[in-house]
């Protein structure tokens, strides 16, 4: 199974890079986590930011490899647990299927853009993008130990 990653922004700072690796780097072969960056469009006092959040969107959508399952991270989407995850990437990884998760610039995504595939949230709270890159490669790895009995997750 291939989860790809998909991100507006590149140039992270180093300990975004550090800790997605970390956990990208425990994923087993059978779950192969990549990440794939997408710039973040230049915004300005006077940019129109619904235009910036359709134009990056549809960068991602481009981006997205073929055969895989859309799932995008909308902070308004549906909550699911490390448990739920869990099962999920089972049912995905015994289809044969793969997943690409969306993660939006500053603003989010495109709402419009994503109202047919499947959202989730990581939290009611609104999380910094960098930041959500580290939060969904460790809960992708969490979930993998759940599925492999496996203590990391007590």
């Amino acid at each position: 199974m291939k989860i790809q990653l998909l991100a507006i922004g590149k140039s992270m700072p180093a300990w975004v890079e550090t800790a997605y690796q970390e956990y990208a780097k425990r994923m087993p072969a059978d779950y192969r986590l990549e990440l794939s960056e997408v710039p973040a469009l230049k915004r300005s006092n006077n940019a129109n930011i619904d235009k910036i959040t359709q134009l990056e969107t549809e960068a991602l959508l481009a981006k997205v490899a073929k055969n895989h399952r859309i799932i995008a991270l909308e902070r308004r989407g549906c909550a699911i647990s490390s448990h739920e995850l869990a099962k999920h990437l089972k049912t995905q990884h015994d289809l044969s299927e793969h997943i690409s998760i969306l993660i939006g610039g500053p603003e989010g995504l495109d709402l419009n853009m994503i109202a047919s595939y499947e959202q989730w949230s990581l939290s009611n709270l609104t999380m910094p993008h960098p930041l959500v890159r580290v939060i969904m490669a460790e809960q992708l790895y969490r979930a993998v130990c759940i599925l492999q009995e496996h203590p990391y997750h007590r």
